[in-house]
């Protein structure tokens, strides 16, 4: 601890409430990091008070008295929220630093009182059938009081919000020859091939293999400005893509609004095959006859010398479902004129 009068972290602080403290000179105590971490984490007040079961005013006065030890503004605060300011922002990784320790300390003592920690994935609705689900059973199992906050979104958002400290991981897809951000990691989980999705009882749901001419016809479903799928439709024809009937946020709204009988849509293989609507025979995949098919489900997060080790656990199962996944789907090649796989 700091010598009397001079700032320095309070032990005492550890595993303590975040309540108010003192607006006196003192040292920083752990649960104000903690406070201001939730508000950058959660972007509001609101959410990071209930996260924390306490007050907005008990929050609000504890950020306040953090700024006053450290002389600095942390936050911008104006009537449509609070927001990190840019000074926060540059203490923010610092402060992350400092929590990150506090938990493995707390690991390392075997502290069973602690908090548990709130672990967020953001992802565009890939592949939660194969890998999602059973990687969230496998890890509940393994840290009941844990809590996984699971956020659909799109691409671009699971990229600002990583790099800003909101998500711990995110699951996207990509397609070849995309770039990635220098400043995430980025691991690739597995492959799959861009496929029809229809109803069972449609006439394409008859053919071996559909041309993306067969599209041009059916009233089209497609993925919102933002989603791989979106870019991936545009390539597909071209300049000549479909007459868009409906647009929509996400495989799974897409898959509803195919099963309700509105239109078919392209989706990856791994985001329909298993999925409740196509077990239940509801609707159907098929492959698209195109030698561009390849979608890739990469998962990501900031990089970062500590990672906390329930994000490390929970990323160790997601990829050990990839694996498994892997190991029992092969990519076919349904269309290629060259004769090389």
């Amino acid at each position: 601890m700091g010598d009397a009068g001079q700032p320095g972290v309070d032990e005492g602080a550890i595993g303590q409430p975040c309540h108010g403290v003192n607006g006196g000179k003192g040292p920083v105590r752990i649960e104000q990091l903690e406070c201001l971490a939730a508000v950058t984490r959660l972007g509001s007040m609101r959410a990071a008070s209930e996260a924390l079961h306490m007050s907005q005013p008990a929050l609000s006065e504890t950020i306040r008295n953090l700024e006053r030890e450290l002389g600095l503004t942390l936050l911008d605060r104006r009537r449509t929220g609070a927001t990190i300011s840019a000074t926060g922002g540059e203490l923010l990784p610092y402060i992350i630093d400092v929590l990150e320790s506090v938990d493995r300390l707390r690991a390392a003592a075997g502290d069973q009182q602690r908090s548990s920690r709130m672990i967020r994935i953001g992802t565009v609705n890939a592949a939660t059938v194969p890998l999602v689900t059973p990687a969230m059973r496998d890890f509940h199992a393994a840290h009941p009081t844990t809590q996984v906050e699971i956020v659909n979104t799109q691409q671009a958002d699971i990229h600002r919000l990583l790099l800003d400290g909101g998500l711990d991981l995110g699951l996207v897809n990509l397609m070849d020859g995309d770039d990635v951000s220098p400043d995430l990691e980025t691991v690739e989980l597995f492959r799959g091939r861009a496929v029809l999705c229809c109803r069972s009882d449609s006439t394409l749901a008859q053919l071996p293999t559909v041309s993306p001419q067969q599209l041009l016809t059916e009233p089209f479903i497609a993925m919102r400005s933002g989603y791989v799928m979106h870019r991936y439709v545009h390539r597909l024809f071209r300049d000549k893509p479909p007459a868009f009937s409906y647009s929509t946020d996400g495989a799974e709204m897409g898959k509803l609004m195919v099963a309700q009988g509105l239109g078919v849509t392209v989706l990856p293989d791994y985001s329909v095959a298993g999925d409740p609507l196509e077990r239940s025979g509801i609707i159907t995949y098929r492959p698209l006859e195109t030698d561009d098919a390849t979608v890739i489900l990469v998962i990501q997060r900031r990089r970062t010398r500590h990672l906390p080790t329930a994000v490390r656990q929970l990323q160790t199962i997601l990829l050990k479902h990839a694996v498994d996944y892997r190991s029992t789907h092969q990519i076919p090649c349904f269309h290629n004129n060259s004769g090389k796989p």
